[in-house]
């Protein structure tokens, strides 16, 4: 067996953009994750019992069913309902429905590694509700989920594979396109599996570099 990467080395900006759009998925959908995450987490860690029991369901309902069923049910139910999504819309906003649940979880647990005497020391200086949670518990939780949070956002990038299912050509749906036309399977997932190492891993140094940027600033 012989292998020939030429033709698809040929194709790579047409590659190269699937890969942009992967990417662009899971940055979205981990930015809004993460907006639903510090919510979520903010009720469960001090918000109001009448609150928890909701955003308590929502969790567990969104961690134990796969991420592609919640993207059936966007994509093939909500029309009966008179709701027509893109592809496009209806992958992103499943994952991130999907991400939401996870981080809040990674969240919460960072919301109770603070310690109370920082909490303390806020309520000293006068810190408000809001600034406390600004300067002395944001900063903490980024600092000590990096590793979760970097694991997440990997995970969420490479699930973005399985918008290919729904006609979204990121990678994964590129790469299928050039192994029908060029015959060439080996080779065409060979290369995209090394795009995909190289998107993480850029990701996690961009993370990494974020939170050293925000400890700086603290």
């Amino acid at each position: 067996m012989t292998l020939q990467f030429g033709p698809i080395l040929e194709q790579w900006p047409y590659l190269l953009g699937g890969a942009w759009l992967s990417l662009q998925i899971a940055v979205l959908a981990f930015a809004c994750g993460m907006l639903i995450g510090m919510v979520c987490a903010s009720i469960l860690h001090q918000g109001p019992r009448l609150l928890r029991r909701p955003v308590a369901a929502y969790i567990t309902f969104a961690t134990n069913t796969p991420q592609l069923v919640q993207i059936f049910f966007l994509f093939f139910g909500l029309p009966t309902m008179g709701i027509i999504l893109s592809p496009f819309a209806a992958v992103l906003l499943g994952a991130t429905f999907n991400a939401g649940a996870y981080l809040s979880e990674i969240l919460r647990a960072g919301f109770a590694s603070v310690r109370r005497t920082e909490l303390e020391a806020a309520q000293v200086l006068g810190f408000s509700r809001a600034q406390s949670l600004r300067y002395v518990v944001i900063p903490h939780v980024i600092k000590t989920m990096l590793p979760p949070l970097s694991n997440q956002f990997i995970v969420m990038t490479l699930g973005t594979s399985m918008a290919s299912i729904f006609g979204v050509e990121e990678l994964t749906g590129r790469t299928e396109n050039l192994a029908a036309q060029t015959y060439l399977s080996v080779e065409a997932f060979g290369v995209a599996a090394v795009m995909y190492v190289a998107l993480t891993l850029l990701a996690t140094g961009v993370l990494a570099l974020c939170a050293r940027s925000g400890n700086r600033t603290r």
